[in-house]
């Protein structure tokens, strides 16, 4: 009996050396994984959610919002060194007003204690919250400022996903060159802003070069919807395309003046407006036939190495906003500074504001927005845009060729023939 005993024993010792410390997983297990969260990540972000740019204010929050479900409720968080950090993003409103969001932008940073800004809505706002990115060290990606103006002063913290403004029309000149009958003469009108006046001076520039005559060129304020007396000027010029760079407000009230005044033009082209929902419900079976340049479409051919596809991504957007209407590119293009700070934040596996700057400055991912890259001042110069058309009440991606799922309807009926 001794020695069974004995003969027991031992065998129980070989066996419990041979399991292991019961204790004591792998670190690399899910469950090890699992336990290894930290604290929150503080993103701050001024926004227009009121005042004269607040439906385009909504849009990008919506696209914020977005990747702020995913990457927490979907995600966990976002993963720096091993460890699941859930993210807060904490608003404040702007009101549009560009030094009030340099304001709020401090204000986030000292008392919220941010260690990451998303930009606000629009370039004279982005603008100034660059100066405060700079001042504090703290990286600012926005996706809602395009003057390259922003990107003039040398800043290291502030990085921007979207196209620049010159590109924001270049597209409405290169589609309308390959139309028939071409159009010839080209009126411009534009808000006096930095972002309105790079977008128009491109045009001037690059027209010309495609054979189309600028014989109409005059700013007004920005913001303001009394356009009757510019657009009788326009009219006057008899141009074959109207174009104007500024934004919502603005696109709406030049094109009820253009009917208004029966100003009858081959192509209607905004920069800002026409993409949004509003565009559409504000002036009904009017918004017909109207151009704009797009950052992005649902109908964009990318695929992107992590997040959601392009077809995901707008199936997303309706489900969690319970609409029908497909997420304009102020949306998406939102969602994407987001994902760009959240690969940085993972490349850099550090939640230190100047390893995460040194990561966004050398980032090249492709996601359903298109690439994300940087040049040296800190701007996307490397993703085209794309024109869509408004008919028939819905949006159509027209030009290039390539990822148009529509040709344009050209020309454009009178007004009285509508």
């Amino acid at each position: 009996m001794k020695d069974r005993s004995g003969q027991l024993l031992g065998t129980l010792v070989i066996l419990l050396a041979a399991c292991g410390p019961a204790a004591a997983p792998s670190p690399s297990s899910g469950a090890s994984q699992a336990a290894q969260t930290g604290a929150d990540i503080v993103i701050g972000s001024p926004m227009s959610l009121t005042g004269s740019l607040s439906k385009e204010g909504g849009l990008s929050k919506q696209g914020y919002d977005m990747w702020l479900d995913w990457i927490n409720n979907t995600q966990g968080g976002i993963t720096v060194a091993g460890v699941k950090h859930k993210v807060k993003v904490v608003y404040e409103d702007d009101q549009s007003k560009a030094d009030v969001s340099a304001q709020l932008m401090q204000k986030l940073i000292t008392e919220e204690k941010a260690q990451f800004i998303l930009g606000p809505y629009g370039s004279a706002t982005t603008a100034s919250d660059a100066v405060i990115a700079e001042k504090n060290g703290i990286p600012m990606v926005e996706a809602n400022g395009a003057a390259q103006s922003i990107f003039s002063k040398g800043y290291k913290y502030t990085f921007g996903v979207l196209s620049p403004a010159n590109k924001y029309l270049a597209g409405v000149i290169d589609m309308a060159a390959t139309l028939s009958p071409k159009p010839a003469t080209l009126a411009m009108l534009s808000a006096d802003d930095n972002f309105s006046t790079e977008v128009a001076q491109a045009v001037v520039d690059y027209a010309p070069t495609k054979g189309i005559k600028v014989v109409f060129n005059q700013k007004y304020p920005s913001g303001s919807t009394e356009v009757s007396s510019l657009v009788a000027q326009a009219k006057a010029a008899n141009p074959d395309m109207v174009l104007n760079s500024g934004h919502l407000a603005e696109a709406v009230a030049i094109n009820k003046a253009a009917k208004d005044l029966k100003l009858d033009a081959k192509i209607f082209a905004y920069s800002v407006g026409p993409s949004t929902p509003d565009f559409i419900k504000s002036l009904g079976k009017d918004a017909d036939y109207v151009y704009d340049g797009s950052q992005w479409t649902p109908q964009v051919k990318y695929t992107p190495s992590f997040y959601l596809s392009v077809k995901d991504y707008v199936a997303a957007y309706k489900k969690q906003f319970s609409t029908t209407d497909d997420p304009d590119y102020h949306v998406a293009e939102s969602t994407a500074a987001c994902l760009a700070l959240e690969k940085a934040i993972e490349n850099a596996k550090s939640l230190d504001p100047a390893k995460v700057r040194d990561a966004l400055a050398s980032l090249d991912v492709m996601t359903f927005f298109g690439q994300i890259k940087f040049d040296s001042r800190g701007i996307n110069t490397f993703k085209p845009m794309v024109v869509e058309q408004i008919q028939n009440g819905q949006h159509h991606t027209v030009y290039p060729p390539e990822v148009a799922d529509v040709k344009p309807m050209y020309p454009t009926p009178s007004w009285s023939q509508r």
